[in-house]
């Protein structure tokens, strides 16, 4: 098991939170984030109806098929995130939602902005009032706690915040279902194959079934895996390709992939990237 350092971001100690979350930057990349105002009740909610999507039949979600602002459904093996050591695409399937963009709106016609793809709701009434609500509170939280990477740089605390430097936020929220097929690495079976992010940070909620596993140097040879925890209540967050190169690789943005045994596994990882990146993607 990897150890990973815990910011609490209902403490008043910011230098205490500024130096774990620097330690842990420079070590692996990855942390928890605990007291982030999400509610356990709220985040147990999002979960259920993760699981009345994907429980739908497979017709109706292909209905919802991704589109080309990244909106919509993926299904088993549509991602490949490791094509040289994986012999099919990831066991899993996803669902992606974004800022909600009319399509009328002129932002409309960048890359990834646009309206989401929702299911009707005589099929699943509630859902899309459940996912707007934990995309804008996850979006809260990576800004509460870019504050404190900002600060770790030694930066002003609302670096990241200000209007000139990153504008509106490209925020995709996914929701994820391993099904339980049985991960063989050394057959190249995987959950999701390794691989880093990019954009800023991922703030990752996941169910209490292990899978997620971290490689803390990429260049060692035979790599070094070790899994990462679920802790109830927290999210578990991870720097991106985008921070590991603006820090100058002093903050580091690790592989990760997911393995997986015969249990159902569900994850909501929301990756925050920002309008900076429109002419990057």
């Amino acid at each position: 098991m990897a150890a990973l350092n815990c910011i609490d971001l209902s403490s008043s100690d910011i230098q205490k939170s500024v130096s774990l979350l620097r330690q842990a930057c420079s070590d692996s990349g990855f942390f928890y984030v605990v007291n982030h105002g999400i509610s356990p009740e709220f985040m147990d909610e999002v979960f259920s109806q993760s699981k009345r999507f994907f429980s739908l039949p497979l017709d109706e979600k292909m209905k919802l098929l991704r589109n080309e602002k990244n909106r919509g459904y993926t299904p088993l093996l549509d991602q490949h995130l490791d094509p040289v050591n994986q012999i099919h695409g990831d066991y899993k399937e996803g669902y992606y939602i974004g800022v909600e963009i009319p399509e009328d709106d002129p932002q409309a016609k960048k890359p990834f902005r646009g309206p989401n793809l929702w299911p009707t709701a005589d099929i699943l009434p509630g859902w899309r009032e459940t996912m707007e609500r934990y995309h804008r509170e996850a979006l809260e939280v990576a800004r509460a706690v870019a504050r404190i990477i900002a600060l770790a740089l030694d930066l002003d605390g609302n670096f990241f915040d200000q209007s000139e430097m990153l504008g509106d936020p490209i925020a995709i929220l996914r929701l994820l279902h391993y099904e339980g097929k049985i991960s063989e690495p050394e057959r190249g079976i995987y959950g999701a194959g390794a691989h880093s992010d990019f954009g800023l940070l991922t703030l990752l909620a996941t169910d209490d079934v292990i899978g997620l596993q971290i490689c803390k140097d990429k260049h060692v040879e035979p790599q070094i895996w070790e899994y990462v925890s679920p802790v109830k209540g927290a999210f578990i967050v991870n720097l991106g390709d985008l921070l590991e190169r603006w820090s100058n690789c002093s903050f580091r943005s690790t592989i990760h992939r997911v393995l997986v045994s015969s249990q159902e596994r569900y994850s909501v990882p929301t990756r925050h990237m920002w309008s900076l990146l429109d002419a990057e993607i």
